[in-house]
């Protein structure tokens, strides 16, 4: 069912309830009050049919007459007058009595004083009347048939009306949820015509500031977002196509070379040592590449725990020195530091390979091979800088470092990917911290502060 429909028959039903519950009130006060007011009615009529027996010039046989003429042309009020021994003193037809009083409701009459209620459709008042020091019970009974013919008039129109009204506020509905919901119609259209190959369209937003504003809004961003993805995928894929086929060009022109003649030892050696390092190089690119799809990952599914800045540092310092022992690497914690200041919530693997990136990167790039890692405080915020002295970066390059597969001007003639920063900064990125870099008069630096 559309939202469209599902609105207007909710509202119509909504409505429906309301206007119930308000006919029905209408109704039921309404027949409350035809019954109280013809109540009144017959116990005026009582105490009148009384007062014309006991006060009047009229004898029963002319109040008998006057009934019977009355009752031709209108639901004339039957009454009857019992005395205090519940003898009949005076009726207006004893043949058709409506009423039928025996000693029971008689004595009922005496002892309330009034008395009302039903007797099938008949409405019944009961009185006591008091004359000459003597009291008298009067009943008076009629059949309501003008009130009875208004409350009916007053339901068949309440019915009619419901029924109109109903039809009249469905297509109200249609005609306001069609008018309401049309941007969302005219965002279905334009989003039908958005697939993979067409990101750079957008959606029309609308002047008008509401929801559908904000819904056109936030739907044009996640669009920017995928464009940007797919493009950085694109490229990403590009990139890593390009890197693979070089070692695999080397590796393939090397072995084809094997096969063509036969070579020394020490040339098969050769070859098989360049198909080795190209191997490895692969190998490295693949390693980077995990490591950076482990970054990419939706942080909740990544493992934080409590960890220990410095001891990530260490584990790093020594992974390096191990692979490469001619790295020279200087490793500054302020003495004076707080320990609970190391204390953060991380990964360790993580950790370690930004950390190994990072010390790796100044050593490669550093006039002597060394790196200076500074650990402490500015601000109250742990800073890690990462010091080395060598060629400078230009400020486009700084601009552009922390790109995938970008590589410096500097670093043409050093072997890399383009990947090491780049999984850096999303790593950097993940743990809630800052990095930057810095390179002036011959000295870079990258500076991670833990916020």
């Amino acid at each position: 069912m559309k939202v469209r429909t599902r609105l207007t028959l909710l509202f119509t039903l909504v409505t429906a309830m309301l206007i119930s519950f308000y006919g029905v009130a209408i109704y039921y006060s309404s027949k409350e009050a035809r019954e109280t007011s013809f109540y009144t009615e017959l116990k005026s009529e009582a105490v009148a049919k009384a007062n014309l027996f006991f006060q009047g010039d009229l004898s029963e046989k002319e109040m008998h007459q006057l009934y019977k003429n009355n009752t031709q042309t209108l639901s004339e009020v039957q009454v009857a007058i019992y005395d205090s021994g519940f003898n009949l003193v005076y009726h207006d037809d004893s043949k058709v009595d409506y009423v039928k009083e025996n000693t029971e409701m008689l004595s009922k009459i005496f002892k309330s004083k009034q008395l009302f209620f039903f007797l099938d459709d008949f409405q019944v008042a009961g009185i006591v009347y008091s004359h000459q020091g003597k009291q008298y019970a009067i009943t008076a009974a009629a059949y309501d048939q003008y009130g009875y013919n208004s409350i009916n008039h007053l339901l068949t129109i309440s019915i009619v009306s419901f029924i109109i009204i109903l039809v009249l506020i469905y297509l109200a509905g249609l005609f306001l949820s069609k008018k309401a919901l049309s941007p969302a119609v005219k965002m279905v259209e334009q989003i039908k015509r958005i697939n993979a190959g067409k990101l750079q369209l957008r959606l029309d937003e609308s002047e008008e500031k509401g929801e559908f504003h904000e819904l056109e809004k936030s739907f044009n961003q996640m669009l920017e977002r995928l464009d940007h993805s797919f493009s950085t995928q694109k490229h990403f894929v590009s990139n890593i196509s390009h890197e693979l086929n070089t070692p695999l060009a080397a590796m393939t022109a090397e072995l084809e070379l094997a096969l063509q003649k036969n070579y020394t030892q020490e040339e098969y050696q050769k070859i098989i040592l360049n198909a080795l390092t190209d191997v490895k190089n692969m190998s490295k690119l693949s390693g980077s590449l995990m490591d950076l799809a482990k970054a990419s990952y939706d942080p909740a599914e990544i493992s934080f725990s409590e960890i220990r800045i410095d001891e990530i540092l260490m584990d790093s310092y020594a992974k390096i020195r191990k692979e490469n022992p001619q790295y020279i690497i200087h490793l500054n914690i302020d003495p004076e530091m707080d320990e609970q200041k190391l204390i953060h919530r991380g990964n360790p693997y993580l950790l370690l390979v930004a950390f190994n990136n990072l010390i790796d990167n100044a050593c490669k790039y550093a006039s002597d091979g060394s790196c200076l890692i500074d650990v402490a405080l500015v601000a109250d915020h742990l800073s890690i800088q990462f010091i080395n002295t060598g060629i400078s970066i230009s400020e486009k390059d700084q601009q552009n470092i922390f790109k995938p597969f970008y590589r410096a001007e500097n670093s043409f003639n050093k072997k890399g990917y383009g990947i090491g920063l780049y999984l850096t900064q999303k790593i950097i990125d993940l743990h809630q911290a800052r990095i930057q870099a810095s390179s002036e008069e011959n000295t870079t630096s990258f500076q991670i502060l833990f916020t």
